[in-house]
């Protein structure tokens, strides 16, 4: 059996703003967030034979709701890129791949300079993969997902699919 390959990511900042809003879903908990963790594990099983970490927490207190790797293999090395994307998306509210296309297809030293990072611009990463989980009429993101693992358009693209899927679900 064959899986259907992951969709080109959007590319210009607009797009990838408008496709964060549209993603908004109707609600979000810890049932919601094992099922999102599910579905982007069990995808990237699908479209890639390289490991990769699923991180999900709340953006008020960083609680950990789900935390899997894809595949055998991870290293301390994921968790670290984890880290650096989540800071991001709870700083800044959306999402690394739209930092990092913000910023000349991440151009660190621009994004350090712009938010005057100094010292501190180790926390943070501009490479896809963690994308802020809004919530409908709620001001703000309510969690942060990230994937790290696969190339940093992958990581993106994985977690937009995925989300769509659950809004889709919730809908019905």
């Amino acid at each position: 059996m064959t899986s259907t390959p992951l969709r080109t990511p959007l590319a210009t900042l607009e797009e990838i703003v408008a496709q964060e809003k549209a993603l908004s879903l109707l609600h979000f908990n810890s049932d919601d967030a094992f099922e999102l963790g599910i579905l982007i594990r069990n995808r990237l099983r699908e479209v890639a034979q390289a490991p990769a970490v699923v991180n999900i927490v709340l953006a008020n207190n960083q609680q950990l709701l789900f935390h899997a790797a894809s595949r055998p293999g991870t290293v301390p090395e994921n968790d670290n890129w984890v880290r650096r994307k989540r800071n991001t998306v709870l700083r800044f509210g959306f999402s690394t791949w739209a930092a990092h296309n913000m910023f000349e297809n991440g151009n660190e030293e621009l994004f350090k300079a712009r938010f005057q990072l100094g010292e501190q611009a180790g926390k943070y990463a501009i490479h896809g993969g963690g994308f802020p989980v809004r919530v409908q009429a709620v001001e703000g993101p309510v969690a942060a997902v990230v994937v790290s693992g696969l190339a940093q358009e992958e990581d993106h693209q994985v977690v937009v699919e995925c989300l769509e899927g659950l809004l889709k679900s919730q809908k019905q």
